[in-house]
This record gives structure tokens, C-alpha cells and sequence, in this order.
């Protein structure tokens, strides 16, 4: 018997994109983008379908306590927080750094604080080290009196990535000709769960910077999923839209932000489907995507996260002070 449970409602809208599919120099009906963005829970993102089969097993191992890990502005910190509070659950978030170290408490941090999550700083702890860290802190719930559950950074595990065998076989549902989906790699679930459903040949991932060998890891999930040796050399990944690091602007990826935003009205966050956008941009660009192929990029939300970003924010608000200066200068003239 399955432990998901419902956490929204589907299936999530897929629109056609035809001015932006002109944009990167495909045809006007090649283009479509499945907004998981708009998965009711919490703010939205693909984070939300993982998160029906985890909680499920946290719930169906008698659960009380959600915890898992992630970077300060994480959205999948944000979306367990949602699922605690809808649940009545509650969540320990084990961020790295301290809680002054997070200088820009905007974004999924403000999200965070509104669902009542809890949140425990772990100091210099490398990224490699935090998984340790949360099982530290459940064993200290534990203690406690709580009955604490650990999920995986990101979601991502072979039970989270049931949620886009979900989503694909949802995708295919709607778009069965689709040749190419684009989606951001982060922790790796998201993209191995499309693999499951549409086998690896349709999936591209983006590298988003989050781990070291995101071949390996997707393999490794896909395989467990599957049931299938999955080679990691197999698999489509593009790294080419890291730039300088994890959660650092990448110009690319501003620039394709732009565009989206230009075109479409489509709000993509630096970090993950920025980059993903990015990654499809190139694609187009050096022939992996072709005119007359039925392409979809999927959004995997992020939009509080784009407002946790300083040095974005910056920059779009630069832009607008731009403008205002020019329309004063106008003003002046008449």
C-alpha cells in the first residue's frame, strides 16, 4: 500500500511559450513550459511532489517531527515547512553558518519563520558533514520526547523521486510527442524521477552547482528507481551553467532571465530554473535542441528565493533606477 499523501492538486498547468521559443530561434510551437511553480503548496516548486512520498513515510512511521537540510535560502527547506505546518507537524531546518551569517533574511528564510519552522545553525559545517549534523539533532529530539524523521537534502532519494515518475508520466499525459525536457539539476531527484518515466535520452539537466558529481548521483538514484543499470555517462548533463559556484550569479543566467521575464512574464530564480533556462538557451544555441522538436522546460519554481538573492536584486533594481533616470531626463525636456 502506498504511504504518499496529497500535499496539492494536479495536474500543474503546461502553456505554450511561443515568443520566447522564438527568442532562443525555435519555432513559435516548439516551446512549452511546465509550471510546477504553481503546485499550490508553500510558495510553489517541484519540491512539493518528493515531498508527498517522504512526509508520506514520515507520517506512516509515526512521525512528529519533520528534519532535513539544506542552504539558507534552500526551497526545499521552505516547502517541508509548508507540509509541517499543513500537517500539523513540526520542523527542525539545519542550515550551515550561523544565524547572523545570514545577512539577507528575506526570501525563503521569511517563509520559513511564517510556517513556524525551527531553525538549528551548524556553524562551519562542511556540506559534506550536515547530514550528520541532522542526524545529530534528531537523536537530540529523540531524546527529547519527539519522534523525529530525517529527509534528505533536497528530497532527493529513491522514494522523493517517485514524485516526477508522477510528474513525468503527469507530463506525458499532456505533451505525449515531447522530445526534450529541461530541467535544473540540484540534488538530483527531480531529474531522476523524469528519467524514470521518460528514460534518459528525453531528459536534459542542468548542473546547478549543488553537488560534485551530479552524473553519478542521478545515475545512482535512477538505477535504485528503476531497477535498471543506469551508466552515468548515459545520462544528458549539461555543467556549462555553474559559472562562479553554487548560488553565485552566473551573467548567462541573468541574461536568460531576462529574456523569460521579457517574453513571457516568467519569473525564474538565479540558482536553479534560471540556470535551467540558461542551460536551454545554450542547447538551442549549439544545435543539442533543434527547430520543430517538441521541447519543455520545466519550472521548478524558486521565486522567494530570487528575493533572497543580494547581488540579483541588485541588479534588477539597478536596472529599473535606469529607467527612472531616463524618464525624469524626458520629463525635463518638455
Amino acid at each position: 500500500m502506498s504511504d504518499k499523501i496529497a500535499l496539492s492538486t494536479w495536474p500543474t498547468p503546461l502553456e505554450r511559450a511561443p515568443r520566447l521559443a522564438v527568442a532562443l530561434g525555435l519555432g513559435e510551437a516548439d516551446l512549452w513550459i511546465k509550471r510546477d511553480d504553481l503546485i499550490g503548496l508553500g510558495g510553489g516548486g517541484n519540491k512539493a511532489r518528493k515531498l508527498e512520498w517522504t512526509v508520506g513515510a514520515a507520517l506512516a512511521a509515526g512521525a512528529d517531527t519533520l528534519v532535513t537540510t539544506g542552504a539558507a535560502q534552500s526551497n526545499h527547506a521552505r516547502l517541508t515547512a509548508a507540509a509541517g505546518a499543513r500537517l500539523g507537524l513540526d520542523v527542525v531546518l539545519v542550515f550551515p553558518g550561523t544565524r547572523d551569517s545570514a545577512v539577507n533574511g528575506s526570501g525563503n528564510l521569511v517563509l520559513d519563520s511564517l510556517f513556524g519552522a525551527r531553525v538549528f545553525w551548524a556553524g562551519d559545517s562542511e556540506p559534506s558533514a550536515m547530514a550528520d549534523v541532522a542526524d545529530q539533532v534528531c537523536r537530540q529530539l529523540s531524546h527529547d520526547g519527539a519522534r523525529p524523521f530525517a529527509i534528505p537534502f533536497g528530497g532527493s532519494s529513491p522514494l522523493g523521486a517517485r514524485g516526477y515518475v508522477d510528474g513525468g508520466e503527469e507530463l506525458l499525459s499532456q505533451l505525449p510527442d515531447v522530445e526534450h525536457v529541461v530541467v535544473a539539476l540540484g540534488s538530483g531527484g527531480t531529474m531522476a524521477g523524469l528519467i524514470g518515466a521518460l528514460g534518459e535520452r528525453r531528459v536534459l539537466g542542468v548542473h546547478c552547482g549543488a553537488v560534485a558529481e551530479p552524473a553519478v548521483i542521478v545515475a545512482g538514484l535512477a538505477g535504485a528507481l528503476t531497477g535498471r543499470d543506469i551508466a552515468a555517462d548515459s545520462l544528458r548533463i549539461r555543467t556549462d551553467q555553474v559559472g562562479p559556484g553554487y548560488g553565485v550569479l552566473h551573467e548567462p543566467v541573468l541574461e536568460a532571465m531576462r529574456t523569460a521575464a521579457l517574453t513571457e512574464g516568467l519569473v525564474l530564480d538565479p540558482v536553479y530554473s534560471g540556470r535551467a533556462m540558461a542551460g536551454l538557451t545554450a542547447a538551442v544555441r549549439d544545435g543539442d535542441i533543434r527547430p520543430g522538436q517538441r521541447s519543455v522546460l520545466l519550472h521548478t519554481g524558486g521565486m522567494p528565493g530570487l528575493f533572497g538573492h543580494t547581488e540579483t536584486v541588485h541588479r534588477a533594481v539597478d536596472g529599473l533606477r535606469a529607467y527612472e533616470r531616463e524618464g525624469t531626463a524626458f520629463r525635463e525636456e518638455e
